[in-house]
């Protein structure tokens, strides 16, 4: 699928319509999880589909006590859902958004080995004129003890110790007046010393699934985000970082982390550097 070195990370609208229609909507085949807002899910979804919105629920604190009670949180929302280890799970929301991208980093956080996201969204599937229902269910709360795979998350510890090693690379998701300085959305504006700015919609095509990984790779590798770097991505609340953790993880990079409490975390500290970048 569009030459991806983990296509399995995505699925498409053809072949989850089809999956879903030989096995009857079972949701012990699979737990779909719509991540819109309540009113999006209500108008229209995804049969078998249940519905679970994590916008707002964020972090500005990465210190351990604050850190640990925060995933307890995510944890059993995802649980309430019917999340268990054994069934594969697919997340979407009106396109191969942000929404659908923080989730499935949670998921592969709190170590969930089949996991994807729908390409494109519930727009893909609607696109290609396939049905969807106002009829909601009540989930089956699943049976999962998580780990934690801290692999793929970062901390401002970890971000500030990555400042000045040339094998780390610091990736700002955000929009170019964030990056500027332009906008300020924290205590400062401004950015994190030496990030590179490739903002998360850049991996999207006008359709809003995935762009090629030839784009892709193309596009990071000239800005300098090269797979033999640790990449760590940020935005302000860790939901677009997710995004490109995604579009990085399709690439194959095999270091690539989440810094979750991102730039209101970092921006409201007034102890951590900043710069204000020149633009061109």
């Amino acid at each position: 699928m569009k030459g991806y070195v983990n296509p399995q990370l995505l699925a498409k609208a053809e072949d989850l319509a089809a999956h879903l229609s030989n096995t009857g909507n079972n949701s012990d085949l699979v737990t779909l999880i719509d991540l819109r807002t309540a009113e999006e899910f209500s108008s229209g979804h995804i049969d078998g589909a249940v519905h679970l919105d994590l916008f707002g629920l964020s972090i500005i604190d990465t210190d351990p006590a604050p850190l640990d009670a925060f995933f307890w949180i995510i944890a059993n929302l995802l649980v309430s859902r019917g999340v268990t280890p054994d069934k594969n799970v697919v997340v979407y929301d009106s396109q191969s958004g942000i929404r659908a991208a923080r989730a499935f980093w949670f998921l592969e956080f709190f170590g969930h080995r089949t996991v994807q996201v729908l390409d494109g969204g519930i727009g893909r599937w609607e696109s290609l004129g396939l049905p969807t229902t106002k009829k909601s269910r009540v989930p089956t709360k699943g049976n999962w003890s998580v780990c934690k795979n801290n692999a793929v998350l970062a901390t401002w510890k970890d971000v500030y110790k990555g400042l000045d090693n040339k094998k780390v690379v610091i990736l700002d998701t955000r929009s170019e007046n964030e990056y500027f300085g332009l906008v300020k959305r924290a205590k400062r504006s401004g950015a994190i010393p030496g990030a590179i700015n490739i903002e998360w919609a850049d991996n999207l095509q006008e359709d809003g699934t995935f762009k090629q990984a030839s784009e892709l790779s193309v596009m990071y590798q000239e800005a300098g985000v090269t797979p033999d770097k640790e990449v760590i991505s940020y935005c302000q609340g860790g939901y677009r970082a997710a995004h490109s953790y995604l579009a990085l993880r399709l690439l194959g990079y095999s270091q690539v982390r989440n810094y979750v409490g991102s730039w209101k975390e970092w921006g409201d500290r007034v102890d951590l550097p900043l710069e204000i970048p020149e633009s061109i």
